[in-house]
C-alpha cells in the first residue's frame, strides 16, 4: 500500500453514492484529498514503473483495499491481507473500516519479492510511505486477517462471479411535452442579452479562477481566452513534457436537459460536444479516449420508484447510444463512473435528478504551437459554419428560458440528433487537420443557445464585431437558425489568404460562408434582408460576465 494512510474519512464514498439521500445523509461523504502526498506518490510510482519494479497496480477508490486487492487477486486466484500492518490516520478503526476506507492519494501495488527492497528504497527516497499489507496467493480465497485473527474468508470466484445478475424490465414510453412554439415578433437583441446571462451559458470566470490551472506553466489553451483573457475556451490543452510541443487535449460535454425528451439523445449530444470541443483545439481524431460518467435516478421499480421501468428504459437507451456513437467515433471508454441513486424523498413527492451523463475526453495534439481558440482575431477574417442547422429546438436552452418567462408553455419538439456519426467523424478529421496545419486559428463549437450564443462568445473573446447572414444555413425558419442546438456544428474564421485552401480541404462537408469579422464594436446578424440582431459587444460582454460574478461574495 503506497501513499496516504487509512482513515475514517474515507469510509462512506461508495456506500454514499449507492444510497438514496435522506435527512440523515452526511453533508460531506467523500474523503478530502491531500494533493502533496498524492503528487509525491505519483512521481515515485512513475519512476518505479520506468524501473520495471511494478507488476500490477490499481487505486484505492470505491471499496478501498477490499476492492483494489480483491480485484488484483483474481489474476492469481487468491490473497492474504493483514489489516494489522495497515498505517492508520487515527487509532480505533475496526477491521471492516480499515478494509473499505477509500483515499484519493493511495494506491495498491503488486511488487515481485526480488524487487521489494529496491521498491521500498525508492519510496523512502521520495518520502512516500510504502507498506507491505498483503501477499497474493493461489489458494482460491480472499483471506483477511487482523493480526492473528481471521476476519474474512471468501472464495475469489464468489467475490467476482457469485452475485446473481438482476433481471429487470424496462418500458420506453416517449414523454409527452407540449410543443415549443416560439412567440412571434420577438426582440432577438433582448433575447440574446438574457440568454447570455443564463446560468448554463454565463461566464463562470470568478468561480474557475479560485482554482489553479497554471501548474508549472504547461497550460497552452486556458479556460479563458481572447484579448482580455475572459472569452470561453472550448477545451484545455497542455504541453505535459517540457521542451516538447506535443500536447494533451482535455474536454467534456454535458446536455442533461435533453433527457426530458430522450436520454439516448442526451448521451449522443454529450459525446459529440466533447469531441467538438477537442476538435476546436486540433485534437488528433485517431488518438482519443473517453470517460462516461453517469449520474442517474434510481432505475429499479419499487414502491418508492413506481416509474422504475421508464427510468430503466432511459438507461437502456443511453447505453445503446453510448455504444453506437463511441464505436462510430472509434472512441474507447477507458474509465468512468456510475451513481444510480440520485433521489430524495418518497413518492409522490420524490425528487429525482434528470438522467445525466458527463462525457470527458482526452486526446493527443501533435503540435501545441498550431492550435485554435474561440475568439475572433482580425478584421476581415471570413466566418464559416461547419455543419447544418436543423429545426431542433426540443428541450433547448431558449425553450426553457421562454417557458420560465411564461412566454411559451411547452419545451417539446425535436431534440438534437446525431444520425450519421461515421460521416461526422470525417468532417471533424478534416477540420482538425486544417487547425493542425495552422490554417485555422479560430474555432468554437455551437452548443447551449445555438449559433447566436456561439457568435456572441466569439465576439466577446475578440472584443470585436462581426457581420453575419444566416440565410441558407438550414431548412428551418430564422428563429431555429439562430437558436437551434443541432449537433456537429463548429464556427471557424479564416484569413483571406487561406480561404481557398480551407474550402478545398473541407470539400465534401456541409460548409457555409456566413460572414466576416468587422472592425466595428457590433454583432450584426441578418437573415437575408432582415436584421435580427444588432448588439454592442461591450453590452454582450457585461451580460455574459455579470450574471454569475462572485467577486463581491468572495471578497
Amino acid at each position: 500500500m503506497v501513499g496516504g494512510r487509512v482513515g475514517s474519512d474515507g469510509i462512506h464514498g461508495a456506500t454514499f453514492s449507492s444510497l438514496e439521500l435522506t435527512d440523515e445523509s452526511p453533508s460531506s461523504a467523500v474523503q478530502i484529498g491531500d494533493p502533496i502526498t498524492q503528487k509525491k506518490m505519483m512521481d515515485m510510482l512513475l519512476e518505479a514503473r520506468d524501473s520495471c519494479l511494478i507488476t500490477c497496480t490499481t487505486d484505492n477508490g470505491a471499496g478501498g483495499l477490499s476492492s483494489s486487492i480483491g480485484e488484483m487477486a483474481e489474476y492469481t486466484n487468491g490473497c492474504e491481507i493483514d489489516l494489522g500492518k495497515v498505517p492508520l490516520k487515527q487509532q480505533g478503526l475496526s477491521s471492516w473500516e480499515i478494509l473499505v476506507s477509500e483515499s484519493q492519494e493511495r494506491m495498491t501495488v503488486a511488487v515481485s519479492p526480488k524487487d521489494k527492497d529496491a521498491f521500498e528504497t525508492l519510496a523512502n527516497l521520495h518520502e512516500v510511505e510504502a507498506t507491505q499489507v498483503a501477499t497474493f496467493t493461489d489458494t482460491g480465497y480472499f483471506h483477511v486477517k487482523h493480526g492473528e485473527e481471521t476476519v474474512a474468508y471468501l472464495p475469489i470466484t464468489f467475490l467476482h462471479d457469485g452475485v446473481p445478475q438482476l433481471e429487470l424490465e424496462s418500458e420506453w414510453i416517449p414523454p409527452q411535452h407540449e410543443l415549443f412554439i416560439p412567440p412571434t415578433n420577438l426582440n432577438h437583441n433582448k433575447l440574446l442579452m438574457d440568454m447570455l446571462a443564463r446560468p448554463n451559458i454565463a461566464s463562470k470566470e470568478t468561480w474557475v479562477r479560485q482554482y489553479d490551472h497554471e501548474v508549472i506553466a504547461q497550460t497552452v489553451v486556458k479556460p479563458f481566452v481572447g484579448v482580455e483573457r475572459d472569452g470561453p475556451g472550448d477545451a484545455g490543452l497542455i504541453a505535459p513534457i517540457h521542451g516538447d510541443s506535443q500536447g494533451l487535449v482535455v474536454s467534456c460535454g454535458i446536455a442533461p436537459r435533453y433527457s426530458d425528451i430522450d436520454a439516448g439523445a442526451m448521451v449522443a449530444a454529450s459525446i459529440d460536444e466533447a469531441v467538438r470541443n477537442a476538435v476546436c483545439v486540433g485534437v488528433d481524431i485517431d488518438k482519443m479516449a473517453g470517460l462516461d460518467n453517469f449520474c442517474w435516478p434510481d432505475p429499479i421499480e419499487s414502491e418508492k420508484t413506481p416509474d422504475g421501468k421508464f427510468k430503466l428504459a432511459q438507461l437502456v437507451r443511453a447505453n445503446r447510444e453510448l455504444e453506437r456513437v463511441c464505436r462510430a467515433y472509434r472512441l474507447p471508454c477507458v474509465s468512468g463512473k456510475d451513481s444510480m441513486k440520485n433521489d430524495y424523498g418518497v413518492w409522490p413527492n420524490k425528487i429525482s435528478i434528470p438522467p445525466t451523463m458527463l462525457f470527458s475526453l482526452f486526446g493527443n495534439q501533435p503540435d501545441v504551437r498550431k492550435t485554435a481558440t474561440s475568439n475572433f482575431k482580425h478584421h476581415g477574417e471570413r466566418i464559416y459554419l461547419v455543419g447544418t442547422t436543423y429545426d431542433e429546438l426540443g428541450a433547448s436552452e431558449v425553450a426553457f428560458h421562454l417557458r420560465e418567462r411564461k412566454e411559451v408553455s411547452g419545451i417539446g419538439g425535436q431534440v438534437p440528433l446525431l444520425e450519421n456519426p461515421e460521416a461526422q467523424l470525417e468532417v471533424y478529421r478534416k477540420l482538425s487537420a486544417a487547425i493542425q496545419s495552422g490554417m485555422i486559428r479560430t474555432a468554437h463549437d455551437c452548443s447551449e443557445g445555438g449559433l447566436a450564443i456561439a457568435l456572441a462568445e466569439m465576439c466577446i473573446g475578440g472584443r470585436c464585431g462581426a457581420f453575419i447572414d444566416i440565410d441558407g444555413i438550414g431548412p428551418g425558419d430564422a428563429f431555429s437558425r439562430l437558436w437551434s442546438e443541432s449537433l456537429g456544428r463548429i464556427v471557424v474564421s479564416v484569413e483571406a489568404e487561406h480561404e481557398v485552401a480551407f474550402v478545398e480541404m473541407m470539400e465534401g462537408t456541409d460548409l457555409h460562408l456566413i460572414g466576416m469579422v468587422s472592425a466595428s464594436s457590433e454583432l450584426l446578424i441578418e437573415d437575408g434582408y432582415d436584421t435580427l440582431i444588432q448588439a454592442d459587444v461591450e453590452q454582450l460582454t457585461q451580460s455574459w460576465k455579470g450574471a454569475l460574478d462572485m467577486t463581491g461574495a468572495i471578497e
